[in-house]
């Protein structure tokens, strides 16, 4: 998506797991860019919420990337998006698990068509999939990413200061 203020880039670390042979040092860690362009070009997004009484719940959709932030929308009678209205806390990942992505954070729902974000995920949609996705969406800034494509020597966490 175009336009609006880039956030700034978030922090690379090590993830940790422990027993798997991680690196402790940055070198060959993965550049935030792997995530920004997978995220990009992926077609699905896999949602992953839990309900009120803690069931979890996964199911993939469609979604747009831009702004270091994911935008995705649904039905508001789907399970998912009753788990966020009720749980905001969410985890987003690829189908991909070789050169992996997930991310973690807490969703904001934008209703509003007059919201800035409306038109460039309206936009980002059309160029996507070809089709405009009106508000409601559900846009998710990660708090945490974690990524990797030579699992366990590429293995890189990016956090929010």
């Amino acid at each position: 998506m175009a336009g609006g203020s880039m956030p700034s880039e978030p922090t690379a670390s090590r993830p940790h797991v422990p027993g798997y042979g991680v690196p402790k040092n940055m070198k060959g860690a993965l550049p935030w860019s792997f995530v920004c362009e997978r995220m990009a070009k992926s077609k699905n997004y896999w949602i992953c919420t839990s309900s009120t009484d803690g069931r979890p719940h996964a199911v993939p959709t469609w979604g747009v990337w831009g702004d270091d932030a994911v935008c995705f929308g649904g039905g508001p009678e789907t399970r998912w998006a009753r788990n966020l209205a009720a749980n905001p806390a969410v985890a987003v990942h690829l189908e991909d698990g070789t050169e992996v992505v997930i991310l973690e954070g807490t969703v904001q729902r934008i209703t509003d068509p007059q919201d800035p974000m409306s038109t460039r995920v309206a936009d980002a949609y059309e160029s996507k999939y070809k089709m405009r996705h009106p508000p409601p969406f559900w846009i998710l800034r990660p708090d945490v990413a974690f990524a990797w494509s030579k699992f366990p020597k590429d293995a890189t966490r990016w956090k929010r200061v």
